[in-house]
């Protein structure tokens, strides 16, 4: 009876460690060489706000009161809440704009009694200017729904 016995040499770079090693540096390389031939993306991040205002106003035409106090005062129907702003024009200032709602940031901003500010919630406002205490103007308005779309725009390369 003959027994072969048949020996396998196994060369020294393929021990676990070095073969680990060897496919991590491998494939980095294969990562790096795939990320220079791709065509470079370019994520667009765009940020979009819309808020609706309405302005107010209010001119003494022919500048006979002088220096007076405007009071703004803002209603909406669907809350029942007043809001307010108030000022107060000098000698030669005949009228003046405000914008509903204001910032709360401005020192000057539309409010309720106890401070709340003012938001553009859409619905129907009614609305009225006091000088001196007594109607001078007034009106109406709609605050209407408002969204925003974002459209991504492709460079054409």
């Amino acid at each position: 009876m003959f027994f072969l016995t048949m020996q396998t040499t196994v060369p020294p770079f393929s021990s676990p460690k070095r073969l680990s090693l060897a496919g991590r540096v491998a494939g980095a390389l294969v990562a790096l060489l795939l990320l220079g031939v791709a065509p470079s993306a370019h994520a667009q991040t765009w940020m979009v706000s819309t808020t609706a205002q309405i302005k107010l106003g209010v001119l003494d035409k022919y500048g006979q009161i002088g220096p007076y106090t405007a009071t703004f005062v803002v209603h909406s129907e669907r809350t029942g809440k007043d809001y307010y702003l108030v000022r107060e024009l000098a000698k030669g200032q005949t009228g003046v704009d405000v914008l509903f709602p204001t910032e709360p940031s401005d020192p000057e901003y539309f409010k309720s009694e106890t401070g709340e500010a003012a938001n553009p919630t859409p619905g129907r406002y009614t609305w009225e200017c006091r000088v001196k205490g007594v109607k001078a103007v007034g009106g109406k308005f709609t605050f209407p729904e408002v969204g925003n779309d974002v459209t991504v725009v492709s460079s054409g390369k």
